[in-house]
């Protein structure tokens, strides 16, 4: 998405995203395509199924079309099922960690959190939001953003909490533990259909 400076919502109603990165909106929002025809039922083409799934799963997470196909070359090399491997990898993005904890309200602030040096994972400072988080690392706070993650953290719900995340709100601190199994994950989700869309 480096480059599209259009309307997000509207680009994510044409794709059936419903995670639009945003708790506030996702119940408000028209969940039809954009558009005076949006509401009319389309009959899709196979091809085009699999392309609305890919694009669907790339803009949830805030990808370029080059980053998701490096996503899924990596997936793709790795052991185990290729669209479990590539779900993992991108949850396990520093950018989604931070919005999955509440530590971000949507994807884009915890992008700019990162970028802006606020980050330090096992005490080092990290300005890449798809720095790709590994089981056991721990993610904190510049002493400077204090102010702003505390303010950020008390609306944190930790009953909607990951489970393979450990949070603590007093220290402004999040524990990696694990790789999320895939059915941990969202299962509105159908990586299959991306895996079919790149074996044509």
């Amino acid at each position: 998405m480096a480059k599209y400076t259009g309307p997000s919502n509207k680009l994510f109603r044409n794709y059936g995203v419903t995670d639009l990165s945003n708790r506030k909106l996702v119940s408000s929002l028209r969940q039809n395509a954009s558009g005076q025809h949006g509401a009319a039922r389309k009959k899709l083409s196979e091809y085009a199924i699999h392309l609305n799934e890919k694009q669907k799963i790339r803009l949830t997470y805030l990808l370029s079309e080059k980053q998701f196909v490096r996503y899924y070359n990596e997936a793709s090399r790795s052991k185990g099922v290729t669209g479990t491997v590539l779900l993992q990898l991108l949850e396990s993005r520093l950018d989604n960690i931070l919005f999955r904890t509440g530590f971000a309200i949507t994807r884009k602030q915890a992008r700019q959190i990162v970028n802006h040096g606020h980050v330090l994972v096992n005490g080092k400072r990290v300005d890449i939001p798809s720095y790709t988080v590994k089981a056991g690392d721990v993610i904190t706070f510049k002493s400077s953003s204090s102010d702003f993650v505390k303010a950020v953290s008390e609306s944190i719900d930790l009953a909607l909490a990951p489970a393979w995340i450990t949070i603590d709100k007093e220290a402004m601190k999040v524990t990696f533990d694990r790789i999320p199994e895939r059915e941990e994950l969202d299962p509105e989700l159908k990586e299959q259909l991306v895996i079919e869309y790149y074996s044509k």
